[in-house]
């Protein structure tokens, strides 16, 4: 099975939509549908997260928000009117990503030590399968779209949406346990477990590694 990080070692984008390349309609259509999911997930999982005091939807959430905003950053490349820094925003993304994990740490921690019991939340076990389903599907899509026209943003982009079926792995984890066995801090054990794969992802955002020539 091949890991969805290896897209930054073995397809090294060097291009992008900037350098004579133009965007075709699945790109942007691609990114809108990214859009509108994203804001739905991100929206529904932050909620839950608030009514159910799950640390491990507030996780998924957060990514969420994030990809929202890499999904954005991708779209607005193809808008002429608009000089988007490239650089800046990755940077932007890769700091809001290291200040989601340790906020998620710090609840996590604080619920483990203060014995926080989050409630079941079958709307997050709803939205959590469904991104399962949905984002390796768009990762797979904007991979390739990617690699056809060498746009790094896009590539980058591809990975985000691989993590966050990786996180919508874990957190499903977490709350159907607890939703099944009534195991409290399973909840934010898997916020916890979310955590590293979050920083992964921002130090990767920040130094621009998926494109070996950035």
């Amino acid at each position: 099975m091949t890991h969805p990080f290896h897209i930054e070692a073995q397809t090294p984008l060097c291009g992008d939509a900037s350098q004579g390349h133009t965007p075709s309609r699945q790109v942007i259509w691609l990114q809108v549908v990214t859009l509108a999911w994203m804001l739905i997930e991100c929206s529904i999982a932050l909620v839950s997260a608030w009514r159910a005091h799950s640390p491990a939807l507030l996780a998924f959430g957060a990514d969420s928000f994030v990809e929202l905003l890499s999904a954005t950053v991708v779209l607005l490349q193809f808008v002429p009117a608009i000089s988007l820094s490239k650089p800046g925003a990755a940077r932007l993304a890769g700091i809001l990503l290291f200040v989601l994990a340790g906020g998620i740490t710090v609840i996590s921690v604080v619920a483990l030590i203060g014995g926080v019991e989050p409630d079941p939340s079958w709307l997050g076990i709803g939205v959590t399968v469904a991104a399962l389903i949905a984002m390796p599907l768009l990762s797979g899509a904007k991979r390739r779209a990617a690699r056809r026209l060498r746009n790094s943003a896009l590539a980058a982009d591809a990975v985000q949406s691989a993590t966050c079926a990786y996180l919508a792995a874990i957190t499903l984890f977490g709350l159907a346990l607890n939703a099944a066995f009534n195991i409290p801090w399973i909840d934010p054990a898997a916020a916890l477990v979310a955590v590293p794969i979050i920083c992964l992802e921002g130090r990767r955002t920040l130094r621009g590694e998926v494109c070996g020539c950035c």
